[in-house]
């Protein structure tokens, strides 16, 4: 597939996307989400994802100005009807894709922007990054399920504070939080992001996904229907190919080579 607004590689099992409107701080129209999803379809066997921004920033926002998309801006509803059929089904594909997803943070990560860094499963950022949520300054809410996620990530005081006072929380201090997973100096950013991702790309991926599932579901559903997933993915891993490669290595003492299957 052919994309205007992001840009996808491969290398080996991770696959990385990189927004890419570096002239707007990758501000995301209604387009660039259609094209993260569509991405998140066509995994074509990766085992990884790697998310960043191109230029200064990962995303600045949702951007409904864009060219092509004046008319969801100027429109009545027409910020309702993006995020339902746009900005809302990109962030479900990423928060419900069957693999670890690693986000690169470079530069602010803002409304939807930051919904899209914290979709993520593992979010590194740059010391000279940040987070915000900024609608109550414009008398709007936070959206792209930012509510959900920050509550759940920081609490409902420090989401609160974040939304609430539209403060910027920087990457320090959101590591320091539990918001990230991990803050590095902005030159080391990449290259840190593309060891885990690769190390990720290169575990027990059936294992993996089942994590990443289970984790989800233990943030709303009961602590017997926790169990009860965990349990069927026991059963589904056991029976990979890379349990038994993993039950191997270590009898013989050796590391593992998972193959994802």
């Amino acid at each position: 597939m052919n994309y205007e607004t992001i840009r996808v590689s491969r290398d080996g099992p991770l696959m990385t996307i990189t927004l890419n409107r570096p002239d707007r701080l990758n501000a995301m129209p209604p387009q660039m989400a259609d094209e993260i999803g569509a991405a998140f379809y066509d995994l074509d066997g990766a085992r990884a994802v790697l998310i960043t921004g191109e230029g200064k920033g990962f995303c600045s926002g949702a951007d409904l100005s864009a060219r092509g998309d004046r008319s969801a801006m100027d429109a009545k509803g027409g910020s309702h009807k993006a995020l339902q059929n746009h900005y809302n089904p990109a962030i479900s594909q990423v928060l419900r894709a069957p693999l670890p997803v690693i986000c690169a943070v470079n530069g602010p990560a803002a409304g939807v922007g930051c919904s899209l860094a914290l979709a993520g499963d593992f979010v590194l950022a740059g010391k000279s990054a940040y987070f915000l949520q900024a609608f109550v300054n414009i008398g709007l809410v936070p959206d792209g399920g930012s509510t959900w996620l920050l509550a759940r990530a920081i609490g409902r005081a420090r989401a609160t504070r974040m939304m609430m006072l539209g403060e910027k929380i920087g990457a320090e201090q959101a590591e320091d939080w539990g918001l990230i997973y991990k803050c590095v100096d902005d030159a080391a950013l990449m290259d840190e992001a593309r060891a885990l991702a690769e190390k990720l790309a290169n575990g027990p991926t059936l294992a993996l996904a089942t994590m990443k599932a289970n984790i989800n579901q233990s943030l709303d559903g009961s602590l017997q229907q926790v169990m009860l997933a965990e349990a069927e993915g026991q059963r589904l891993a056991g029976a990979s190919d890379d349990a038994k490669e993993g039950g191997m290595a270590f009898l013989e003492k050796r590391k593992a080579e998972f193959k994802g299957n």
